[in-house]
């Protein structure tokens, strides 16, 4: 049971640290315009998209690493588990974050940090995110149950 929890809180942080990467790499790729809707910090329908795939390959890493170093043959479903409650919670809290951003003007000259710092996705996407992460860490520990 011990090394069940290790497992998963390794698979979290591994894929907190991909995210990390891949977001920072997408926003330097695709820049503020295209990742903001204009004057706002909403992020755009592209952005949204983009996240999406990040997230679901991120899981699917997240799952395979899981599944890769667990003993336990069905560890990446307690990694789903973890994904899905603090998913929600952290979407609870981009709720007020939303909330406090909502009616704040973006600049065009902004700097990056302060625009991350204030972005804000539309209203539904924060509570998808769990289920599609959830998705992806089952999806990766197949993978690896299967070879």
């Amino acid at each position: 049971m011990g090394r069940t929890i290790l497992v998963v809180v390794i698979s979290y942080v591994a894929m907190l640290v991909v995210a990390f990467i891949a977001f920072t790499c997408a926003f330097v790729v695709f820049g503020s315009e295209v990742v903001f809707r204009p004057g706002s910090y909403e992020a755009t329908t592209t952005w949204v998209a983009v996240a999406f795939a990040i997230n679901l390959v991120d899981a699917i890493i997240g799952g395979f690493i899981c599944a890769l170093i667990a003993k336990r043959r069905r560890a990446h479903f307690a990694l789903a588990v973890v994904v899905i409650v603090l998913g929600l919670l952290l979407a609870f809290a981009d709720t007020k974050k939303r909330k406090a951003n909502v009616g704040l003007v973006r600049a065009a000259d902004i700097p990056k940090m302060e625009a991350i710092q204030k972005a804000y996705w539309p209203v539904w996407v924060p509570f998808a995110f769990p289920f599609t992460a959830a998705a992806g860490v089952l999806i990766g520990g197949k993978l690896k149950t299967r070879s």
